[in-house]
């Protein structure tokens, strides 16, 4: 089992910037992905940003040059650099981990990031 726990939403006014952090416990496989998802119209999720163990990056085009994702695999700890932030960004942010070998897809219980105009 694989938990995550996220922390650092909360409430900015727009163009401001917030840090999120999300610690992984548990049985983490050596190669994983981990990632940002915010929620979309019809209850689907949105993809933010990934990062994997040997830092492959990808961004959402909404993200694209104002959020910065980054890890510490030491702590196994990913995170999430909002510049810029706009009211549109607002949203619950949860983590994902992913194991590369398939054997687990996770989840955190997400932190509400709110941006006022």
């Amino acid at each position: 089992q694989v938990y995550l726990v996220e922390s650092g939403g909360g409430l900015v006014q727009a163009g401001g910037s917030l840090r999120l952090s999300c610690a992984a416990s548990g049985r983490i496989a050596g190669r994983n992905v981990m990632g940002w998802f915010r929620q979309a119209p019809g209850n689907k999720r949105q993809f933010v940003a990934s990062i994997t163990t040997s830092n492959n990056i990808i961004y959402g085009d909404s993200v694209k040059g104002r959020f910065t994702i980054s890890r510490d695999n030491s702590k196994n700890t990913v995170y999430l650099q909002m510049n810029n932030l706009k009211p549109e960004d607002t949203n619950v942010y949860s983590c994902n981990l992913r194991d590369v070998y398939g054997t687990g897809d996770y989840w955190g219980q997400g932190t509400q990031v709110t941006v006022s105009s």
